[in-house]
């Protein structure tokens, strides 16, 4: 059967983004996790001479050695330049690994991904063709022990993602790695949201070691560069050189003065810290806002954003029209992130303190 993709999910919000000029007020969208505050300035040059030639597919030494160097620096990860490779940001990564996998174990069709998630997890399964399955989070783990045994014996692949998006939980994959050995299935850790922990010190899945286990990383939100689209997997030896041959052949890669300055943004956390800071900030002001208008979000463990539901167990969608008339914020309905949860809505602490401040005051 042909495909037909579904809309984009955020697309969906066409009409709540129209309530808040509706009503007299300022539209602030919160619904997409975009990061607004600009580069520093000590990083706002790029040499173009870099520009000559085709950049290589699996990262430049100067990007992978960066990246190698603040893993061990702010995670506690040794690894080798063998053991890195780079991506075109982590969004494609996610969406095209499932594929890349399955070429190398075609006998394995499933991929397993956490019920409360990012929806390229899941897309990207559909587009590679694969079948895939929600799995749940409770007590701090991923449930996998609760998956049909003959989906296991299938399964290709299963996705963590802590600090998660959209709920900000931090939870071990010990369990995960047990059952992956188990099966003989591939294990990978998205963390890109690692640097905003608020919980607990930061930490990636490789500190378990690198056995069927990725980790993927981007500059995104890291360092407010998604216009950049760096990004980097780190993990398997096998694994990371079967994936940076087949990405060469697909023409993957990240354009020449991109690669140089996410070295040197991987080289400096000063920036980090001071973005952090901020997120903190933005997020208890946030919870302020959505205190005043009655709802009950709480701190998350990590990441930048706020997830919560209504007392009513309204629609994801009426919350969010609810919201935009009586603010003029955009918040994204929970159905985007689980069909289980679509009275939840996530919120993005993206707004300049400036913009939340004047949401408060009037409120």
């Amino acid at each position: 059967m042909s495909f037909t993709p579904p809309p984009y999910p955020h697309d969906r919000l066409r009409e709540v983004r129209s309530l808040p000029g509706e009503h007299g007020l300022e539209l602030l969208d919160l619904s997409i996790g975009t990061p607004v505050d600009p580069l520093p300035e000590k990083f706002r040059q790029l040499s173009f001479d870099l520009a000559n030639g085709y950049p290589t597919s699996i990262g430049s030494n100067r990007l992978r050695s960066a990246a190698i160097g603040w893993m061990s620096r702010r995670l506690g990860v040794e690894l080798s330049l063998e053991e890195v490779a780079a991506c075109v940001g982590s969004k494609e990564f996610v969406a095209s690994t499932p594929w890349y996998l399955h070429l190398r174990q075609p006998e394995r069709d499933v991929v397993l991904y956490p019920e409360v998630s990012y929806p390229t997890y899941a897309m990207g399964a559909i587009l590679s063709g694969l079948k895939y399955f929600p799995v749940a989070i409770e007590d701090g783990k991923l449930q996998i022990e609760s998956v049909p045994k003959d989906l296991l014996e299938r399964t290709l692949l299963v996705w963590t993602n802590s600090p998660s998006n959209p709920t900000g939980e931090i939870y071990s994959i010990e369990n995960v790695l047990q059952v992956a050995k188990a099966y003989d299935f591939v294990v990978v850790s998205d963390e890109c949201y690692v640097e905003y922990t608020w919980s607990s010190p930061r930490c990636s899945a490789l500190s378990e070691g690198t056995d069927r286990l990725l980790a993927v990383h981007s500059l995104s939100k890291r360092s407010n560069f998604a216009g950049g689209r760096v990004g980097f997997y780190a993990g398997d030896r096998e694994l990371v050189h079967y994936l940076s041959e087949v990405r060469k052949h697909a023409g993957l890669m990240i354009p020449g003065p991109f690669q140089e300055l996410g070295a040197r943004l991987l080289d400096d956390d000063e920036h980090v810290e001071e973005e952090a800071k901020r997120y903190r900030g933005r997020l208890e002001r946030l919870i302020e806002i959505f205190s005043i208008l009655g709802y009950e979000p709480k701190m998350p463990d990590g990441g930048f954003y706020l997830w919560f539901d209504s007392k009513d167990q309204a629609d994801g969608f009426e919350i969010a029209a609810s919201i935009a008339k009586r603010t003029g914020i955009i918040v994204s309905p929970g159905e985007f992130y689980s069909s289980s949860h679509a009275n939840f809505v996530r919120v993005a602490a993206v707004a300049s303190d400036y913009a939340l401040e004047r949401v408060l005051q009037a409120l």
